[in-house]
Order: C-alpha cells, then sequence, then structure tokens
C-alpha cells in the first residue's frame, strides 16, 4: 500500500500516536544518554521529517505560493485541533494567532509537556523552509511554552531572483 492509498486520519490523531512511541524512546534515551543529547537527536529527526512535509505539501498543492499555504491551514486545523485569529492574509503575508491548541493539550495530557514544543511547535519553522524557502515564519511565543495565544507570521521575503514562486515539481 502506498501512502497516497492509505487512510487519512486527523493530524491531531496521527500526532498522538506518533507521541505514545516517541515520548517512551526519548525518554528511553535520556536515561541512556542524558535528556540534553536525547532531545537534541529529536529535534534533528523532527526539522528533517517537516522541512520533507514542507516540500511533500508544495508538490501536493502545485505550488508554494503562501497563499496556497495559508489554505492548507484546514489541516492542522482539522476537528476543532487549532483555534485560530486570522489577522492578516494577503500574497506576501499571512498573521494569525492559535488562541487554543489541542496538540499542546495533548501532549500535557500524554505527560510530555516538556517534549511538545520539540514534537510539535519546532516543526513549524522546518515545514516551512521546506515548502518555500522565501517563506519566513516569525514567532514569539507559543501556548505549548505557557504563552496565551501562538504569535504566527509568515512572510514572503523574494529572492533576487523572483522566479522560484510558482509551480512545484515532484523531486527525484
Amino acid at each position: 500500500m502506498t501512502p497516497d492509498q492509505m487512510p487519512k486520519i486527523p493530524l491531531l490523531q496521527q500526532r498522538e500516536i506518533e507521541a505514545a512511541i516517541v515520548g517512551p524512546l526519548v525518554r528511553a534515551f535520556e536515561r541512556e544518554v542524558g535528556r540534553e543529547r536525547a532531545v537534541a537527536i529529536l529535534r534533528e529527526v523532527i526539522t528533517d521529517l517537516a522541512r520533507r512535509g514542507g516540500r511533500d505539501l508544495a508538490v501536493a498543492l502545485g505550488t508554494d505560493t503562501l497563499e496556497a499555504f495559508a489554505g492548507a491551514l484546514d489541516r492542522w486545523s482539522q476537528n476543532g485541533a487549532l483555534e485560530i485569529e486570522m489577522i492578516e492574509q494577503s500574497a506576501d503575508r499571512l498573521s494569525f494567532n492559535v488562541v487554543r491548541c489541542r496538540y499542546a493539550e495533548m501532549y500535557r495530557a500524554l505527560g510530555l509537556a516538556d517534549l511538545g514544543a520539540g514534537l510539535s511547535c519546532q516543526r513549524d519553522f522546518a515545514l516551512v523552509e521546506g515548502y518555500n524557502p522565501e517563506i519566513k515564519l516569525e514567532r514569539g511565543q507559543t501556548l505549548m511554552q505557557g504563552a496565551s495565544y501562538c504569535d504566527f507570521r509568515f512572510r514572503r521575503v523574494p529572492s533576487s531572483s523572483d522566479e522560484s514562486a510558482g509551480q512545484v515539481e515532484p523531486s527525484g
């Protein structure tokens, strides 16, 4: 069965399944190699997966524009996983606040609050980088780290040759 043929489960449920496996693995690695090294390895793996996911998203959408990316927010928000307050949406900017994050709630409920940012929040930067390196994310706070909301601020910073935005072809 190819990934395209597999049933799609809501992303929140997918992350919960992953956390139930990854959490105990990270705890075991912490005992063997220390917390700092275990968390560094976790971040490296999650970053690589997210960057690849960003490239896959651009291919699936057939474009790497910020507008198309904004349209894909539904996948992360599915089944009330995120409650978003939209602030600004244009071809070059996307700004919103997440005022409720069930991902953060789920990691806390699983006793993995200390790993939640590494398992979830850190993905955002690498995902965007893989999706389109001209799109930059700035975020100063997260619910996962105790803030009252997450502040997502995306902006497109065109390269010197502005022809890279547009159609995306599968690689490899």
